[in-house]
């Protein structure tokens, strides 16, 4: 079986020792994935001078799929490679805003997709994680 494991540069660094995607044979996994960039500042996060944060669950989704097909593309994939999403939300009340943007991406035809409520994700400005599978046979 063919394996290769990638961290890309130019996108935010792992928060442990795994990659960013591993291809196991036909199919590549992507590491759970959030809005954090190279950076360490958030898509769809802010906050004023007060120090009160405004979260954007559209512009967090939107970061995430995009961050999603960037580290695809990175191993010569796409969103339309994907097979299987599932998706991470700390607060089931921002179902609506990502199934929305979910949407711009992803039509019956698209991937099969889970969505569950967790606790808290890694750090307190992100509303959203997403972990994938995609399929790319390789040449015979």
């Amino acid at each position: 079986m063919t394996t290769l494991s990638k961290v890309l540069t130019g996108k935010a660094t792992p928060r442990g020792r795994f990659p960013h995607v591993k291809r196991a044979g036909d199919f590549l996994f992507v590491s759970g994935t959030s809005s954090r960039r190279a950076d360490n500042s958030f898509a769809g996060a802010s906050a004023d001078a007060m120090g009160v944060t405004a979260l954007d669950i559209h512009e967090q989704t939107r970061a995430v799929i995009g961050n999603i097909r960037e580290i695809l593309q990175s191993v010569g994939c796409d969103l339309s490679d994907l097979v299987e999403i599932t998706t991470f939300l700390v607060n089931m009340n921002d179902f609506g805003g990502y199934n929305e943007v979910y949407g711009e991406y992803f039509d019956y035809d698209g991937p099969t997709r889970t969505t569950v409520a967790v606790h808290q994700l890694p750090h307190p400005h992100l509303l959203i994680e997403i972990k994938a599978v995609a399929y790319q046979p390789l040449p015979r």
